[in-house]
């Protein structure tokens, strides 16, 4: 009954801005998991939050766990912190509040259940959205980006641009290609068939232990989509609800006790939004997607709840939609702006395909806009493929919202005169 407990550092704590910072957050992550008695560890890169890791970068992270091992010698204490009233009693937080949602899952009749319900994906967005207002509104410091900013983020003192691993994907998708015309010409395809079926005939009967199932299937190589699929045939793809976690962001931004004189931008950002539906007929609407094969969608989650708090119609788009089902459902939605969230790099090719794929609808007149882990190095290429801004990280949810309106604002006017 031993827990064998892996951990990985946080991605969503590294900051793009005076991004070597992000060496020392890592460092104290991976410390404070291997104080905690982790079995198995992964540091993050300290590139994370503007791109893919370089060579460079993932071998700091590799060295940060070797020198935690080699030079500080924690592996070498059972526990570090034994008999600490301290950790003992935060331990004992910890377990009782994990009980407590833990016991609520078992209410509901399991965690399958839960997920169906979305119990668990909505807490996990409050809890993001609230983070997200207390560090937009600097209610939580983050070094060099709500607090000690660099006056030059652009300078050699070690807090400017770092190199960014560029990904041809276009290139990646021809050579996988390549892979799976290969793998499917030399395998035994009687093999793979039947190691498929045999999963398939599992599903229908409900018997056999699928994981086994897919193993063999894997071993007669049959891909990950085949495999999938052969389940997917019988028991169809789960769609979870799309929900948004209301009030949440405001209410947190809103502790906030302003300074004599100065603005709140929650207010601020409503009323634009209100004149906006007074002079146009209708609030300013957001489609919020995420496309490719990028399966993280917090941060976009965070983004929507919080545009919604500010005034805006916002709609949501499913995991995994390609360029043309985010272009078609802006279009059903009549959207003024389609935000694409981005994190596993493929901006550069999926943001153009949009915005094409608009123009062949004949969208023209609606915004596309990015957001999420993206280099600055590629703004331009965005602004030169009809990418009308870009939203780095650490950008300020009312910010972003204050800038939005008025680009779309600047388009409809300009509809209207070339209309008249």
């Amino acid at each position: 009954m031993m827990l064998r407990t892996h951990s990985q550092t946080s991605g969503w704590s590294l900051t793009e801005q005076d991004p070597y910072n992000n060496v020392v957050r890592t460092t104290i992550e991976a410390m404070a998991a291997t104080l905690g008695g982790t079995q198995s560890l992964h540091t993050n890169a300290l590139d994370e939050a503007i791109g893919l890791p370089t060579k460079f970068s993932a071998r700091i992270a590799r060295n940060t766990q070797l020198i935690l091992q080699e030079e500080a010698y924690i592996p070498r204490v059972a526990d570090p912190w034994a008999g600490s009233y301290m950790m003992e009693s935060l331990t004992n937080d910890v377990y009782n509040s994990a009980l407590e949602i833990i016991n609520e899952v078992e209410e509901l009749g399991g965690m399958a259940k839960a997920i169906a319900s979305g119990m668990p994906k909505m807490r996990i967005e409050e809890s993001a959205a609230k983070r997200q207002a207390q560090i937009d509104s600097s209610q939580i410091a983050i070094v060099g980006v709500n607090k000690y900013r660099v006056a030059e983020e652009d300078s050699n003192d070690g807090t400017g641009k770092v190199d960014v691993l560029a990904i041809d994907n276009k290139e990646v998708l021809r050579a996988q290609n390549d892979r799976l015309d290969r793998l499917r010409s030399t395998r035994d395809e009687v093999a793979s068939q039947a190691a498929m079926d045999a999963i398939t005939e599992a599903t229908v009967s409900g018997t056999g232990n699928l994981l086994d199932l897919a193993i063999k299937a894997a071993r007669a190589r049959c891909s990950v989509g085949e495999i999938s699929y052969a389940i997917e045939k019988v028991v169809g793809r789960y769609k979870p609800e799309v929900k948004l976690v209301s009030g949440t962001y405001k209410t947190e931004y809103s502790k906030v006790v302003l300074k004599p004189g100065e603005k709140d931008p929650i207010s601020e950002t409503i009323k634009m939004t209100e004149d906006f539906a007074e002079k146009w007929g209708r609030r300013p609407r957001v489609l919020i997607v995420k496309m490719g094969q990028d399966g993280h969608d917090r941060g976009a989650k965070v983004v929507a709840s919080g545009y919604a708090d500010l005034g805006f119609d916002v709609d949501v788009g499913p995991l995994f939609q390609t360029p043309a089902e985010a272009a078609r459902q802006a279009v059903d939605a009549d959207v003024h702006v389609v935000g694409a969230s981005s994190l596993a790099a493929g901006h550069k090719t999926l943001v153009p395909q949009l915005v094409e794929e608009l123009k062949k609808l004949g969208a023209t007149d609606t915004l596309v806009i990015a957001g999420g882990v993206i280099p600055q190095q590629d703004y331009q290429y965005l602004y030169d493929h009809g990418c009308a801004a870009v939203y780095g990280p650490g950008t300020r949810i009312p910010d972003a919202a204050q800038d939005m309106i008025r680009k779309v604002e600047a388009r409809l006017h300009e509809s209207e005169a070339i209309s008249a």
